[in-house]
């Protein structure tokens, strides 16, 4: 148990770079090194994790301590890659209440942010190498965009065309007999008024909702949140959106740790809990139900097309927020040059994308002093 809760706490301190990043480091560590998984388990879990919500990379930590010592190893692990990132964020989300809005916090935050849009536009390409099997889902994916950029709610986004997919699946296989596909709509949640009244309650529910929805990478968070806090609930601006997804990238550990950061931002030290414990939370209970799961879903044809549906839904839904929180990013030719400076740098050289952020914030606040 302490070689697991050290393993892990050094990871959630140093693991830089997103989920790729942090899956390719816990694979060195518990197959290379330590040799407590083989080679094939270690990829049967990570096909199992991309098959449920949340946070991949997360939750291959809480399956890892889950194989190794059972529930104890499950609380270990998950808690302690994710305890040094939300602290770290916490810390930073106080620095930016009381410092963000100085010449020098704004200054640091406009060079990181253009960056920011050349990260998850990478982010974008690479999930969308995997993702985009056959033509059909290239379709989808551009009808997810399209339906994203009209307004329409992003879980209808996503459940919708997952089970467009599922049914096509169906006919294809099975014309005769389709399989029993409940409606989608009803479960889907009503839309809130703007300028409601910030609460704990409130609060949690929402980000409980996004650790037990969300699928593909955690940058389709940005989807979730820009909806839920910036347009209905009217809590958030983009700026501060930015801003919170800025820090989440800049730290180590999960990005599902911007909830930290909103969580503060909104309600103080109680709000950064609430927020970190919701989005958390429904990845513990879907590694632990996964052992069950997993066979049914491998052995449906239509449920692994459902879920190939959603994942390039949610390709579309980041490559729609994307294209507007770049808008509100790159304002000028310095911000333009620094986003294509910083898609260069990824795409030509494979730079570690937290270098890059460092380096945004360090050319914004550059620029102020002259």
């Amino acid at each position: 148990m302490r070689e697991l809760a050290w393993l892990f706490l050094r990871l959630g301190c140093t693991a830089f770079g997103g989920p790729a990043a942090h899956l390719a480091m816990m694979h060195d560590e518990v197959v290379v090194r330590r040799r407590w998984l083989a080679p094939q388990q270690f990829l049967d879990m990570l096909g199992a994790v991309n098959l449920i919500p949340g946070p991949n990379s997360t939750e291959m930590a809480i399956h890892i301590g889950y194989s190794r010592a059972g529930w104890r190893g499950l609380l270990v692990a998950g808690v302690c890659f994710i305890l040094p990132a939300a602290l770290i964020v916490g810390g930073l989300a106080w620095a930016y209440t009381r410092y963000g809005q100085t010449p020098q916090g704004t200054a640091l935050l406009y060079g990181i942010k253009p960056v920011i849009i050349a990260i998850v536009l990478q982010a974008l390409l690479r999930l969308g190498q995997t993702a985009l099997k056959r033509p059909l889902l290239g379709v989808v994916g551009a009808m997810a965009l399209a339906l994203y950029l009209a307004g329409v709610h992003e879980l209808v986004v996503l459940f919708g065309l997952g089970g467009l997919v599922a049914l096509l699946q169906a006919v294809r296989q099975r014309p005769a007999r389709l399989p029993a596909l409940a409606p989608l709509a009803g479960a889907l949640p009503v839309a809130l008024a703007q300028a409601v009244p910030v609460r704990l309650d409130h609060l949690f529910l929402v980000f409980l909702k996004v650790g037990a929805l969300l699928y593909g990478s955690g940058y389709v968070l940005l989807a979730f949140l820009r909806n839920d806090l910036v347009l209905r609930l009217g809590w958030l601006t983009d700026q501060q959106l930015l801003d919170a997804v800025a820090i989440g990238q800049a730290t180590p550990g999960p990005v599902f740790t911007t909830a930290t950061f909103v969580g503060y931002v909104l309600a103080g030290v109680p709000g950064a809990v609430v927020a970190t414990v919701g989005i958390f939370l429904p990845s513990f209970c879907f590694v632990a139900l996964l052992g069950r799961l997993l066979p049914l879903l491998r052995r449906t044809p239509w449920t692994a097309a459902f879920l190939d549906g959603v994942n390039v839904a949610a390709l579309g839904l980041m490559a729609g927020v994307t294209w507007q929180l770049g808008r509100a990013a790159i304002v000028d030719g310095v911000t333009a040059a620094l986003a294509v400076g910083a898609a260069g740098l990824l795409f030509g050289f494979r730079l570690n994308a937290a270098w890059l952020v460092l380096g945004g914030g360090l050319v914004g606040i550059g620029l102020a002093a002259l």
